[in-house]
């Protein structure tokens, strides 16, 4: 009795909520019936609005009473109404007319020069004004995304998987996903953002993504690493076109075409309009594309809040293929801002002159910008040239620096952001949706939500279910996993044995391969991991109201050896190995018997070796075989910018050779042939070498050439480091023969590296890597002491674009004596095939390369290439082909062919 008249007590409450809401609802179309999607509602003289969906729906929550409403629509006249509100909602259908603009008589210094370039440069010379202007706010976000796959390459081939995704993900081919955000977030000056979210809700389950397109400006140089129309660099990349003024508000707007110089990646094309006299942003139309297939466009509306044009309504639509899928996507963002402070020192309003047009009254020198505050200089004078605006809000910034570094503040840290989420986020009732949602649904998405409810429904029952013969051990449970099967001998698998210690064994499937020293090879490896978690109780913080505690950095033990057998030389080798890892700390001790390339940075991988070896006669690895013990141990101080790498290793070498003579091939290729696993050097003339032994001490460190910045997420301190800055490497090699006997080898040896890469411009890049290197002593030096280098004998390229040779042979140049090493790479954006609007479209991109090798015996050895990446667009876009000319001291030697890949990986 008393849970029914709870339930009734419930309903009744409900019932009277929704009774309680007043406010107004219609749809938004223009005069030729059409629905505007995700048009601007606002209410004038406060900070409530919203935006209608894809079918031109709206709904506003208004208390009773009068109020003025304004509708906006990018490119259609805006249009206000005023409604009296007493009881529910009333409807209201609006018509917007298209936009009409008045061409005005701009001043221009010469005929020649479209009006939009001065309106421009003002505008740019107060970008900065803008974007620093607001001091701190705090708004509620709503926020909803929808994704759509529409199309789907072979669906044949996995028609039960789909129909599964459909019942247990609520996945289907075009029903869309959706994701809905209530948010809280504020912002403080200069990089601060806490956000609260209020209720999430998903199709796809109960995932609570945070979102952050909000967070973007338009002020900023680069939006999503695309030049904004805004940036100090935007002459560079776009030309612009004024197409008219129309008022709206009490303020005059110009529409500017943006018209980039080059269309693709990294740069947006459409209008935007700036507001006369203040030079803000009043909307914008933008699209830019994204490779392999992305064409991403963003419509934006701003509104006065406090006489600070804001961004209020924000939609982004995606339309595109990945890897044969097809999609769209729109992202709807709609801000209510409140507690809003406008920064002290940009209170005054400033007018921009453009000095290209009229000359300034007044231009101030350096002197009388330098330690100047900017308030009193706007006090004093409230005209400024474009480039003495500029310069002040550049001196500001240096004088906030300065005064956050004598408060002691972190200036290093770039974003500290923390996010917090209700824990009645993802359990709010349809009703308390249906209350807060800025944006209606629309029929489709309705549907989305109905099947995802009926999803689950189902995994209830079935989690229910699964409970229950959990508990019944007599009831058989076919999801039920084993902890041991035998295919893990085969695939590998790790077992937890206890909170603490988990046993990993590895994958030997995988690990089969094939080279003509060892026949066909396969490796299996077992480990005892022990890593003992603990709590810090020092370290506690607040997360939806509770107390959390982290985990305090504890030490990772381990434990275990690989061996390998040998089929050709019907053997069985491997090592031990045992390891201890503590925060950026590692050491590790392994010993045994192995093969290793002659090359320790194995130039070849085992899988690419057993590509060439077995279908193209091309034995290219070149092995011998070590006993060894080695204790080597690694660190990364100074917070990740300081690598340290040392290692001690006993070995006894022997040189080994192709397991059987006359060894055949699967294809038999008339150019080629095995070769033996001694191979010509032109110092020594072969790679042999005795058996001897070795005690090596090695020493590098390496030392990114920059300060790193951090970013702060829930009071987290994540360590950002500055890719773009140099890299300096030293690295220093000592074999103490003299401790051995007389056979051992016995050698200094140091090098020196240093690497750079930085952008050049929009997707161009310019990377270099130059190293040099002496043996300083070398009584004996033998071949796997030698400085080898990385180079490469197949049509495939695998490693790193840059500091990899293409054609070079991976022995005949090493040295035991001196060197010198250099590689260029240059990456362009728009070079000669890119040129073509529809090339730089689908991705792809050309380069330009330099490798140069000088020893005591190479010949100036000198590749030059050209490269075109994103081979194969939207489906291997990371692929590329090479063509590349060989030269000796100047002297051509032949053309050469490579295939490869953008991604650093394909070396063991």
């Amino acid at each position: 009795m008393i849970q029914r008249l709870t339930i009734v007590c419930i309903c009744l409450f409900i019932q009277t909520i929704a009774l309680a809401q007043t406010g107004i609802r219609g749809t938004i179309k223009t005069k030729g019936g059409d629905p505007l999607p995700y048009a601007a509602i606002a209410v004038k003289g406060t900070q409530n609005g919203t935006i209608s969906n894809a079918e031109g729906r709206y709904e506003l929550t208004l208390a009773p009473g009068k109020h003025q409403l304004l509708f906006q629509y990018l490119g259609f006249q805006s249009q206000q109404k005023a409604v009296e509100i007493d009881n529910g909602f009333i409807n209201l259908d609006i018509v917007l007319e298209e936009q009409v603009y008045n061409l005005q008589e701009v001043n221009a210094k010469s005929s020649n020069e479209d009006p939009a370039y001065t309106i421009m440069r003002r505008a740019i010379a107060k970008a900065k004004f803008h974007q620093l202007q607001v001091q701190s706010y705090t708004a509620r976000v709503y926020t909803k995304a929808s994704v759509t796959v529409t199309e789907l390459p072979m669906e044949f081939l996995y028609k039960k998987q789909l129909k599964e995704a459909e019942t247990e993900a609520n996945f289907k081919k075009g029903v869309p996903i959706l994701n809905e955000s209530v948010s809280e977030v504020t912002f403080k000056q200069p990089n601060t953002y806490r956000e609260h979210v209020i209720a999430n809700r998903n199709t796809q389950g109960v995932k609570v993504a945070v979102n952050g397109f909000y967070q973007s400006s338009f002020y900023q140089p680069e939006v999503a690493n695309v030049v904004s129309p805004l940036s100090p660099k935007a002459f560079a990349y776009y030309k612009f076109e004024y197409e008219g003024t129309f008022r709206e508000q009490g303020v005059d707007i110009s529409r500017i075409n943006v018209i980039p110089r080059s269309y693709g990646e990294g740069v947006f094309r459409g209008f935007i309009y700036i507001i006369e006299n203040t030079w803000a942003i009043h909307s914008l139309q933008l699209e830019t594309h994204i490779p392999p297939g992305i064409n991403l466009s963003i419509k934006q509306i701003y509104n006065p809040v406090r006489n600070v044009w804001m961004p209020t309504n924000q939609r982004f639509d995606a339309k595109g293929s990945f890897y044969g899928a097809k999609f769209t996507g729109q992202y709807v963002i709609n801000l209510t801002y409140k507690d809003f402070t406008i920064n002290p020192a940009f209170v005054e309003e400033v007018q921009v002159i453009d000095e290209k047009i009229d000359k300034p009254a007044n231009v101030l020198a350096n002197r009388d910008i330098k330690g100047k505050k900017l308030d009193e200089l706007v006090a004093k004078q409230k005209e400024f040239s474009t480039k003495n605006l500029r310069k002040m809000v550049r001196e500001y910034e240096k004088q906030e620096y300065k005064e956050r570094k004598e408060k002691k503040e972190d200036v290093a840290v770039t974003r500290n952001d923390s996010v917090s989420i209700d824990t009645m986020a993802y359990k709010r009732a349809n009703s308390f949706w249906d209350s807060l949602r800025s944006v209606p649904l629309t029929t489709a998405e309705l549907k989305s939500y109905v099947r995802s409810d009926s999803v689950r429904i189902v995994r209830e029952v079935k989690a229910k279910t699964d409970s229950v013969k959990k508990e019944n051990p007599g009831m058989k449970n076919p999801n039920r996993k084993h902890k041991f099967s035998p295919f893990d001998l085969v695939t590998g698998n790790t077992w937890r044995l206890s909170k603490t210690t988990s046993l990993q064994w590895s994958d030997i499937l995988t690990s089969v391969n094939y080279n003509t020293v060892e026949g066909y090879h396969a490796t299996a490896g077992l480990q005892l991991n022990y890593h003992r978690l603990r709590v810090d109780s020092t370290k506690a913080r607040q997360v939806n109201g509770k107390t959390v505690y982290p985990y305090a950095a504890t030490p990772n033990w381990y434990i275990g050896g690989n061996a390998r057998y040998q089929l050709g030389r019907e053997q069985v080798v491997g090592y031990g190995k045992a390891g201890y890892a503590f925060k950026t700390t590692n050491v590790d001790l392994t010993g045994g018997r192995f093969m290793s390339q002659l090359n320790p940075e194995n130039p070849i991988s085992p899988q690419m070796n057993s590509f060439t070896t077995l279908l193209f006669e091309r034995n290219l690895m070149k092995l011998y075989q070590k006993d060894f013990i080695q204790l080597s141990v690694s660190a990364k101080p100074m917070e990740g910018r300081l690598k340290l790498n040392g290692s001690l290793e006993y070995a006894n070498r022997t040189e080994v050779a192709n397991y059987r003579e006359n060894l055949k091939p699967w294809i038999d290729w008339k150019n080629y042939a095995y070769t033996p696993n001694r191979v010509p050097n032109n110092e020594i003339g072969t790679t042999a070498f005795p058996n001897h032994e070795a005690l090596v001490l090695n020493l590098s460190a390496t030392m990114r050439l920059a300060s790193p910045h951090y970013y702060i997420r829930n009071g987290r301190k994540i360590t950002r480091t500055n890719r773009d800055a140099p890299e300096l490497t030293v690295n220093y090699r000592r074999s103490f023969g003299s401790l051995l006997n007389s056979n051992a080898s016995n050698y200094d040896f140091l090098q020196a590296r240093i690497g750079h890469s930085f952008e050049t411009g929009i997707r161009s890049r310019l990377s270099y890597d130059v190293s040099a290197g002496a043996f300083l002593t070398s009584q004996k030096v033998y071949a796997p002491d030698f400085k080898h280098f990385m180079g490469n004998e197949f049509f495939l390229q695998q490693g790193d674009p840059v500091s990899v040779f293409r054609m070079l042979p991976y022995y005949q140049y090493s040295t035991g004596k001196r060197f010198f090493e250099a590689h260029v790479l240059s990456e362009h954006r728009k070079f000669l095939i890119t040129q073509l609007t529809m090339a730089r479209l689908v991705g792809l991109k050309e380069n330009l390369f330099v490798h140069y090798l000088a020893t005591p015996r190479s010949p100036q050895y000198t590749e030059v290439g050209y490269g075109l990446d994103g081979l194969i667009p939207g489906v291997l876009p990371f692929f590329r082909v090479e063509v590349i000319s060989q030269w000796e001291n100047t002297t051509y030697k032949g053309l050469g062919f490579r295939v490869g890949t953008t991604l650093k990986f394909g070396r063991n």
